[in-house]
């Protein structure tokens, strides 16, 4: 496994946690053990991303940096699997 680290940010803003957020904060329980110590996930306030209708729905998440509209457990587990080069 390659020391890579992947940051997982979870928008817990009130319309991403309605959406969907509340789920995404438990993305951890979905963390695969070979992952674990690849990969690291916080929540954050608001991402600010509903604001902008060209952002796309909520829920948001960022992986690495990388906004993701309408993010779910498993697209987040797809996007770090691609960032941890497994396919």
């Amino acid at each position: 496994m390659p020391d890579t680290i992947v940051k997982i940010v979870v928008c817990s803003g009130t319309a991403c946690y309605v959406m969907g957020g509340s789920e995404l904060l438990l993305l951890d329980d979905h963390i695969p053990a070979k992952w674990k110590g690849n990969v690291e996930i916080e929540g954050a306030p608001c991402l600010g991303y509903c604001k902008d209708k060209k952002q796309g729905k909520a829920p948001f998440a960022l992986v690495d940096g990388v906004p993701v509209p309408q993010a779910t457990i498993p697209e987040v587990l797809r996007l770090i699997a691609e960032k941890l080069g497994e396919r």
